[in-house]
């Protein structure tokens, strides 16, 4: 199938969006802790939905895994468990900034070491994004992306300013700008290592197209490593909070200390009652959405052609955006000047021109493939790979 990088953008707008929405459900909780609706949800996210999806979209998804290479296997892993670092502070990021300005800072760091790693690791930076038209178009993109962030990230810090500490409060409930900040970018560089994990797993794409998958499906079986490793680290850190705070009876209704969602205030359930079934029913949902940020990054980089790794910059623009439109909607900007609130949309306006930029960039790639590169930029001889 020949790439089609404005499909590819299409895919990474709809994994944006199911990342921005993801944390949504988990403001429905009642009564739970917080590590029991993490824990919930991130069984869904990091187990459940991976496996699923990769057993009905790949073929023959156990005997691909047993071809696998020990050492691309305990690369995918490590990196996923690196990134389970930033994903358990990312939580905390959401609860001290607001889904709006932590989402900003946080994927700010990340898609600058997410993109730009990879092609420095492997040697072909200069091939990729400085020696082609196409590359530097990119290139253009990603540093719009920048821009774009940094202005969202500026109008949130003017926001945030301007308001007296009652109105932060009654927005996000533990509001605090510095130690916000500093888990932000501890998140920022963990999150990251995401793109390397995707990157380690590349033979497993081959394995997964030599075993008859898909060209859309061939990255999903690499999801269920990196994301396995997520939940090792997710998996010990909600371990330990569980035995501190003795709070695993919570799954099975008993009354225990609850915490409310991060960058929320608790709601308690109208008669004082547990709602299990719906505290499960929104973790699923949670989880599952936050799963699906990959499942559709996977289908978009597979359009990107030899550019692949602009992908990373694009999924974090599509999550910038929406995340922008749901603190929007959760009326996290009411308070701010109208001054404030025309910054913040000039920074989605350029966020959404740098998703076009990378897609154009990527289809003059498809156009102007250089002799002897194929359509993913690996080098082929005329009458096969060499």
């Amino acid at each position: 199938m020949t790439p089609n990088p404005l499909l590819g953008v299409l895919f990474h707008w709809l994994g944006g969006l199911a990342s921005a929405s993801f944390y949504v459900p988990y403001r429905g909780v009642r009564r739970w802790s917080w590590e029991i609706f993490w824990l919930t949800g991130g069984i869904f996210s990091w187990l459940i939905a991976p496996w699923f999806f990769a057993a009905i979209q790949t073929r023959d998804l156990l005997g691909v895994m047993a071809q696998t290479p020990g050492q691309v296997v305990g690369l995918c892993m490590m990196f996923g468990a690196l990134w389970g670092f930033g994903g358990l502070t990312y939580g905390l990021t959401m609860r001290y900034l607001g889904l709006s300005l932590g989402m900003a800072v946080v994927l700010g760091l990340c898609t600058v070491f997410g993109t730009l790693i990879p092609p420095l690791v492997q040697g072909d930076f200069h091939e990729k994004l400085l020696s082609s038209p196409s590359g530097r178009t990119i290139l253009l993109g990603l540093i719009v992306t920048l821009l774009g962030i940094v202005v969202v990230a500026v109008a949130g810090a003017r926001k945030d300013a301007a308001l007296s500490a009652d109105q932060k409060t009654a927005v996000i409930a533990e509001f605090d700008f510095r130690k916000g900040i500093g888990v932000a970018i501890f998140s920022g560089v963990m999150s990251a290592c995401f793109a390397f994990g995707l990157a380690a797993g590349e033979p497993i794409k081959a394995l997964s197209a030599a075993a008859g998958t898909g060209p859309l499906w061939t990255g999903l079986p690499i999801l269920c490593l990196v994301m396995f490793g997520g939940l090792i680290t997710n998996g010990l850190w909600c371990a330990w909070l569980i035995v501190r705070n003795r709070s695993a009876g919570q799954w099975l209704g008993r009354s225990g200390a609850s915490e409310a969602a991060p960058g929320t205030v608790e709601k308690p359930a109208p008669d004082g009652r547990t709602p299990l079934l719906a505290n499960y029913l929104l973790c699923a949902l949670a989880g599952t959405a936050w799963y699906f940020q990959f499942f559709f990054y996977t289908m978009g980089e597979s359009q990107m052609g030899r550019f692949g790794f602009s992908s990373w910059t694009l999924h974090m623009a599509s999550i910038i955006i929406f995340g922008t439109l749901w603190g929007f909607a959760f009326k996290e900007w009411k308070d701010a000047k109208p001054a404030v609130r025309a910054l913040v949309w000039l920074g989605v306006a350029l966020l959404i021109g740098a998703t076009v930029i990378i897609g154009y960039g990527n289809a003059m790639g498809r156009q102007m493939t250089p002799r002897g590169l194929d359509a993913s930029g690996r080098l082929a001889a005329d009458q096969g790979q060499i």
